[in-house]
C-alpha cells in the first residue's frame, strides 16, 4: 500500500541537545529582573529569582540523595513553587511525576507505586491524601509547601533522620549550594511521568524525556510567538501535560509572565486579566463556553488579551466564533497528548479556520490512515490520526504491550482519534476511535469506572459510555444489570460507592438499568450499541 506522508508547512527548527530546565531558563539571562511566575496576590518570582530558587533546592536535593533513577511525586495545584520543584528535581537529574491533586486515595497510591516514587511534594490541603497514599506505596518523604513552621504534620513512612515529614521550614533547609545541570542522555532520560489512559484502558505512566519536552517547546516557535510585555493565565493544571508544558514551561521560555490560578474561577480569571493585563488565555471548550455566555464578562476590561487558545478537546466552529466576539481577539485551537509532549497541531496567529486545529507543527509528519483497512487516506478523507516526529514519547512505564499498540517500530504514534486534512492543511478532529470519555477536558476511561460499579453489591455487571454534553463536552453515563436478589441501586447510591474509589471529575452522571450489557463472542463491550439506544 501507498503511504501517503503529510508533512508540517512551517520550517523545520533546530533543537537543542541540552535539558528541559536549561532550555527553559536560558530566558533568566533576558529578563532576569522581570516576574517570571506570581499567583497575582502574594508570591511572585523574577526570572532571575526562580532559576536561582530551581539551582538551590536541586542542590539541596541532590545532596540528599535526588538524581537518576530516583523519582518524585508533586501532588499539588497551581502554585509559582510548582516550576521549583519540578525544575529542581529535572536539575539533579531525577524523574518527576505529576499527580492530579484531586485524586482520591487509591488513584494517588497507585501512581505512587507505579511510578516508583520515594518523595512527595504536596500542600497543606492535601497533605492527609499524601501520608494516608504514601503508607500504601513506597513514598518515604513528604515536603509540605507553603505550611507554616508550627504545623504539625502526621508522621509519614521512612527511616528515621532520613525521611518523614517536613515543613516549609524543612524545605527551605533543603535549599543548598546551587547546581548546574546534572549530566544526563537527555535523549533517553525520562524527566517527567504524567499519567495518561492513552487510547484505551487504565492510566499509563507516559515516559517523556528532556528532549521530547524540548523538541515540543521548540516546535511552536512558528505557531506561537510573543513579544514584548506579556503575561498569561495559567489556570490549566500543571500536572496536565498542556498545563505542564504548552502554560509552564513554554511561557517561561518565552519570557511571559504565568499568572497562576489553584482552581478555575470565572470572575476572578475576568478579574486577573483587568488587574494583569493578560494578553494570553489558554483554555479548554468548558472554560470558552463561559467566555463566550456568562454574563459578568461584559462587566470586565479584557482589552489587553490578544489570544484565547483552546485544547484538550475539540472546539466547535459556532463557539469559537461566539468567543471570539465576546472576548474581542482571536480564538484558536490546537490540537495533541500527552504522549505527543503534548502538541502535534496548532493555529498560527492570523490564520484561523473556524473548527480547525490547525497546521501540523514544525518537524512533524502525520499520516490519515482507514482504520480498518490500514490504508492511507488523502485530502478530505476521514481516518485515524498517526503522528512521527521528536515528541513522541518514549513509550508507557514498564507496559510493552500497551507501548507496541500505540507505537510502530517505525515511529508512528496511533492517536485514537478521527481526523480529517483539508485543502488548507489544517487539520480537524472529527471523532474518536477510543474510548475515553472527554469530561472537562479530562479523560475519563470507562472501564475504570467500570471495575468500580460492579465491586458495589446490588450491581452484577456495569458499562460505561459518553454522552455528548453541552458545558461538559461529555458525561459518563453508567449501564448496569442488577445483582440477583437485589434491590435496584439509585444514582445517589452508585455515586455514594463511586466517590469513595475515585475523582470526582470520574463521576457517572447517569444510569439506566438493563437486562444484559450487550457484549460480542469474545465478551468485549458493544459501546456502538448502547450509544444508539
Amino acid at each position: 500500500m501507498t503511504i501517503i506522508i503529510h508533512r508540517s508547512p512551517l520550517p523545520d527548527v533546530t533543537i537543542p541537545d541540552q535539558s528541559i530546565t536549561d532550555y527553559v531558563f536560558a530566558s533568566a539571562a533576558r529578563h532576569g529582573g522581570e516576574v517570571a511566575v506570581t499567583d497575582g496576590a502574594d508570591t511572585s518570582y523574577t526570572f532571575t529569582e526562580l532559576h536561582d530558587a530551581v539551582r538551590r533546592l536541586g542542590g539541596g536535593l541532590q545532596a540528599r540523595g535526588v538524581g537518576p533513577g530516583a523519582v518524585v511525586a508533586i501532588l499539588a495545584p497551581n502554585i509559582p513553587e510548582y516550576a521549583v520543584v519540578f525544575h529542581a528535581v529535572a536539575l539533579a537529574g531525577g524523574t518527576v511525576t505529576t499527580i492530579n491533586p484531586t485524586y482520591g486515595i487509591e488513584e494517588v497510591s497507585h501512581q505512587l507505586d507505579d511510578a516508583g516514587a520515594s518523595w512527595i511534594f504536596t500542600t497543606p490541603m492535601f497533605v492527609d491524601t499524601a501520608v494516608t497514599a504514601a503508607a500504601a506505596s513506597g513514598a518515604t518523604r513528604i515536603v509540605v509547601i507553603g505550611a507554616a513552621p508550627e504545623t504539625a504534620l502526621p508522621d509519614s513512612p521512612g527511616s528515621p533522620g532520613d525521611a518523614g515529614s517536613a515543613t516549609v521550614v524543612e524545605l527551605a533547609a533543603m535549599f543548598g549550594e546551587p547546581i548546574s545541570q546534572t549530566p544526563l542522555d537527555y535523549a533517553d532520560h525520562v524527566v517527567v511521568l504524567p499519567y495518561s489512559s492513552g487510547t484505551t484502558g487504565l492510566p499509563k505512566g507516559v515516559m517523556l524525556t528532556h528532549r521530547n519536552l524540548v523538541a515540543n517547546i521548540a516546535q511552536l516557535q512558528h505557531a506561537f510567538k510573543a513579544s514584548g510585555d506579556e503575561a498569561a493565565l495559567a489556570v490549566l493544571p500543571f500536572f496536565h501535560i498542556y498545563g505542564m508544558q504548552v502554560v509552564m514551561n513554554m511561557l517561561l521560555a518565552q519570557g511571559v509572565r504565568v499568572v497562576t490560578m489553584p482552581r478555575f474561577d470565572m470572575l476572578r480569571a475576568l478579574e486577573l486579566v483587568q488587574q494583569q493585563r493578560l494578553t494570553r488565555f489558554f483554555a479548554v471548550p468548558p472554560i470558552v463556553l463561559g467566555l463566550a455566555q456568562h454574563p459578568a464578562v461584559d462587566d470586565f476590561d479584557l482589552s489587553s488579551l490578544k489570544q484565547v487558545f483552546s485544547g484538550a478537546a475539540p472546539l466547535g466552529s459556532d463557539l469559537q466564533a461566539e468567543a471570539a466576539a465576546r472576548a474581542g481577539c482571536e480564538v484558536v485551537q490546537g490540537y495533541g497528548m500527552t504522549e505527543l509532549s503534548p502538541v502535534s497541531h496548532c493555529t498560527p496567529e492570523g490564520q484561523v479556520r473556524p473548527g480547525t486545529s490547525g497546521v501540523t507543527v514544525s518537524n512533524t509528519e502525520i499520516r490519515i490512515v482507514d482504520p480498518v483497512s490500514g490504508a492511507d487516506l488523502g485530502v478530505g478523507e476521514r481516518g485515524e490520526l498517526l503522528v512521527r516526529g521528536p515528541q513522541v514519547m518514549k513509550g508507557y512505564l514498564n507496559n510493552p504491550e500497551a507501548t507496541a499498540a500505540t507505537l510502530d517500530s517505525d515511529g508512528w504514534l496511533r492517536t485514537g482519534d478521527v481526523a480529517i486534512i483539508d485543502e488548507h492543511q489544517h487539520v480537524s478532529i472529527v471523532d474518536r476511535i477510543k474510548e475515553l470519555i472527554k469530561y472537562k477536558a479530562f479523560q475519563v476511561p470507562p472501564a475504570e469506572l467500570e471495575a468500580v460499579l460492579v465491586t458495589h453489591p446490588a450491581v452484577a455487571d456495569a458499562a460505561v459510555i459518553g454522552i455528548p454534553d453541552l458545558e461538559a463536552g461529555e458525561l459518563p453515563k453508567a449501564f448496569i444489570t442488577t445483582a440477583p436478589g437485589a434491590a435496584t441501586p439509585s444514582l445517589e447510591d452508585l455515586q455514594a460507592h463511586m466517590a469513595q474509589h475515585l475523582a470526582a471529575y470520574k463521576q457517572i452522571r447517569a444510569v439506566e438499568v438493563l437486562d444484559a450489557i450487550p457484549k460480542s463472542a469474545s465478551g468485549k463491550i458493544q459501546r456502538r450499541e448502547l450509544r444508539g439506544r
